[in-house]
């Protein structure tokens, strides 16, 4: 069982920026595609950005497109999502999510678009606000 936890959410200002990182214990998440999502009581839930276990694909919601980095290091078993130029509608509960099931590029951004990934952290919170 992947054990995630994210961190590095918090209160910051229109423009500024956060790193989330996204740890795990118990597995190799070098094995793993990692996600980041994110979901608000008044707009839903959304897909954010998502890595394959190589590093050698990423995928960004066009919401976040240019201000938003997804990375990962697996030597410290972490995915970081850099969060640039953050807006007030980038407030949300972020969660990182793993999964290991082999797929086609094509299918995994189905699996992410989805929500379909097998093993979920508890969230950080971000908030953006002046």
């Amino acid at each position: 069982q992947v054990q995630l936890v994210e961190s590095g959410g918090g209160l910051v200002q229109p423009g500024e920026s956060l790193r989330l990182s996204c740890a795990a214990s118990g597995v190799t998440l070098a094995y793993y595609t990692i996600a980041w999502f994110r979901q608000t009581p008044g707009k839903g839930r959304e897909a954010v950005s998502c890595i394959t276990s190589s590093g050698g694909d990423t995928f960004y919601a066009d919401s976040v497109k240019g201000r938003f980095t997804i990375s990962r290091d697996n030597a410290k078993n972490t995915v970081y999502l850099q969060m640039n130029s953050l807006k007030p509608e980038d407030t949300a509960v972020y969660y990182c999510a793993a999964d290991s099931r082999p797929a086609t590029p094509r299918t995994l951004v189905l699996k992410w678009l989805s929500w379909d990934f097998g093993s979920w952290g508890q969230g950080t919170q971000v908030t953006v606000a002046s």
